[in-house]
């Protein structure tokens, strides 16, 4: 067997039970946004993803400060998805010999300008060679305390009864990569938003505070995000296509396939929180654009329905690194 057979989560899923549960101190292991580890009172938040060139940016179309802001944004977005607060950053960056000082210098201002917004700090990290470039991150971060615990917000926390709800429109990243293989300009609005993704890092906080017990962000698609709640969760959930909401922007640049993007495109960075509805609708001060868009029940997967009820459930549901082209 290979691992495209396998696919991205099924190997995921075999390496985390020949690597155990680990000791104690690990709250959290594989399979979350996050890893949650126990030390001397605080709880800390580690993640990781690696942008590769070929694979995640294409060096003519993706300018330089924006794989570098993207490149952080990602793990940022991931400690959001955990209610937590991200703190500090390892860089690890393999380069070709012949790359471009100027690039590579570039694509630092852009994770330096991410890393001001977000308050994260940069504190070193590894260089080695490679055939392509590519560009590591991973971000130590904290979860905020309630009466002396981690307030997290988990993938296993969905229950039959409650609402899922997403902080955004999406699809405008998948969009705007669109556009830019069409050759429009970067500053496109969906360009944009695909170039540099800004994660609401405050909303997943307030809801951690608030006791949101379920959250993702959405970086593989909107459905196979859900897709991963209902493994983790055992629940399944039915998703209003009507309810998702979609910018102006996309439905004037893709009307006919605005809603697959939206459902499948990926790297929208959003943040989907999944809990009671009278919890949710109290963040509406903190996101004012929180959209319920679906139910938890009982049983499992996720299905897509359109207005009239009927299942228009697409049978690729998102991003898979290892899933076959």
């Amino acid at each position: 067997m290979d691992i495209s057979q396998l696919g991205e989560f099924g190997l995921i899923e075999r390496l985390a039970q020949l690597l155990g549960p680990g000791p104690s101190r690990l709250l959290v292991g594989i399979g979350d946004d996050a890893a949650v580890w126990e030390m001397d009172g605080q709880f800390l938040l580690l993640t990781t993803d690696t942008l590769m060139e070929e694979v995640h940016f294409l060096p003519h179309l993706h300018p330089w400060p924006d794989v570098g802001w993207k490149a952080l944004a990602v793990n940022v977005s991931d400690i959001m998805a955990m209610g937590g607060v991200p703190e500090v950053a390892l860089v690890s960056l393999a380069l070709p010999p012949h790359a471009d000082i100027a690039h590579v210098e570039a694509m630092y201002e852009g994770l330096r300008q991410c890393a001001a917004t977000y308050d994260v700090a940069v504190a070193g990290g590894d260089v080695v060679r490679g055939e392509r470039t590519s560009v590591s991150v991973a971000i130590v971060g904290r979860a905020l305390l309630r009466e002396g615990r981690p307030s997290l917000l988990r993938r296993d926390g969905a229950k039959p009864g409650h609402v899922v709800a997403v902080s955004g429109p999406l699809g405008d990243s998948a969009g705007g990569l669109r556009l830019l293989m069409a050759g429009i300009y970067p500053d496109h609005p969906l360009a944009q938003a695909h170039l540099r993704p800004r994660p609401p890092l405050s909303l997943g906080q307030a809801a951690a505070q608030r006791g949101i017990p379920c959250a993702i962000d959405v970086s593989d698609g909107l459905l196979q995000d859900l897709a991963q709640i209902c493994r983790q969760s055992k629940v399944s959930i039915t998703v209003w296509a009507h309810h998702i909401p979609i910018s102006p922007h996309l439905r004037e640049a893709f009307p006919q396939d605005a809603l697959m993007l939206a459902c499948t495109g990926g790297e929208d960075y959003s943040l989907v929180l999944i809990g009671p509805e009278e919890e949710l609708a109290g963040l509406k001060g903190v996101a004012s654009q929180l959209t319920i868009i679906g139910q938890v029940a009982e049983g499992e997967g996720v299905r897509l329905l359109d207005q009239e009820g009927r299942d228009i459930t697409p049978p690729i549901l998102g991003w898979d690194h290892l899933r076959p082209p």
